[in-house]
């Protein structure tokens, strides 16, 4: 009696979608490799000049710009003659530093309070004028500041606001327009239902007291947003700054200071070493804000960005 061969026949359906799904996957690692590698490189490109400020402010066997990054000794000592250079004693960095310091703090508190005050006027109540006023800022947004530097500059200067008292008249320019920059703090508040507002004005809470108590609680990424960018501006600025005082060491902020160290090529010889120390300095309070408090700049940003 003959035995039966069985043929077993092989379906080709799931080897084909086998090798699709590993073609797939090729594809997509290729993809992220290419991706990677090419954000590596921005990567590099981008903190390749920070990290050769690093560098040279830890270089000590001379002062003045060289051809090489790496330096052949190390050391503090240019962090230590910042705060001790007899040339800069009248100021000095830590002046400098301080001045900046208090400057961007109350533009901080100040600014934050009236973007979000008149973000949130605008963002809840129709009142008449309103698409108006908001067009109107809009336009004049667009107009750049330093067109108005030579008014403000004769401004604070008959109120005695410039040179050593530079620092009250950064404060009070840096805030006098605050109202402008309402445009994401109004987007973030407009994504917060209004039923908030009315169960609480029921229950017998006034405007004030419902933005205070019930909306701000809920809105700390775009408070905090607000914080930073309202910090960076006069922690960096040099154009208006420089405008204001630039005479006298005791009203500079430190980026007018900074720039002082290296005005001519002789003070850049003597002090370039410790201009790049001043500018890892200058950079550590952001860097760490920015570590801190990433996560709710990002959700302040996207929050604002999604109805306008």
């Amino acid at each position: 009696m003959k035995k039966e061969k069985t043929v077993v026949e092989t379906n080709p359906a799931p080897q084909k979608k086998i090798k699709k799904h590993m073609g797939l996957r090729a594809k997509r690692i290729a993809g992220n490799t290419t991706i990677y590698i090419v954000l590596g490189l921005m990567t590099i490109i981008w903190l390749f000049p920070f990290v050769c400020i690093l560098l040279q402010s830890f270089r000590v066997e001379n002062t003045h710009m060289v051809g090489y990054i790496i330096p052949k000794q190390w050391g503090f000592d240019n962090y230590i003659n910042l705060f001790t250079q007899k040339e800069f004693s009248e100021g000095g960095f830590g002046r400098w530093y301080f001045n900046t310091l208090i400057i961007s703090f109350f533009v901080a508190i100040i600014q934050t309070v009236i973007v979000l005050c008149m973000s949130y006027t605008l963002s809840r109540i129709r009142f008449k004028g309103r698409k108006l006023l908001m067009n109107f800022m809009l336009i004049l947004g667009m107009f750049p500041g330093m067109l108005t530097m030579i008014i403000l500059y004769r401004v604070l200067k008959d109120l005695g606001l410039t040179e050593t008292h530079a620092v009250p008249g950064l404060i009070l320019v840096y805030v006098a327009s605050s109202g402008m920059g309402y445009y994401v703090s109004k987007g973030f508040f407009d994504t917060l239902p209004k039923s908030l507002d009315e169960a609480a004005r029921v229950d017998g809470a006034n405007r004030a007291q419902v933005f205070f108590r019930v909306i701000l609680p809920l809105s700390k990424p775009i408070v905090i947003y607000t914080l930073l960018t309202a910090f960076m501006g006069p922690w960096g600025d040099y154009i208006f700054a420089t405008y204001v005082a630039h005479l006298e060491q005791t009203g500079m902020n430190v980026a007018v200071g900074l720039q002082n160290m290296i005005m001519s090529e002789q003070s850049i010889n003597a002090n370039y070493t410790m201009f790049c120390a001043g500018g890892v300095l200058v950079a550590i309070p952001i860097t760490i804000l920015f570590l801190i408090l990433q996560k709710y700049y990002v959700e302040g940003v996207t929050g604002g960005a999604v109805k306008g």
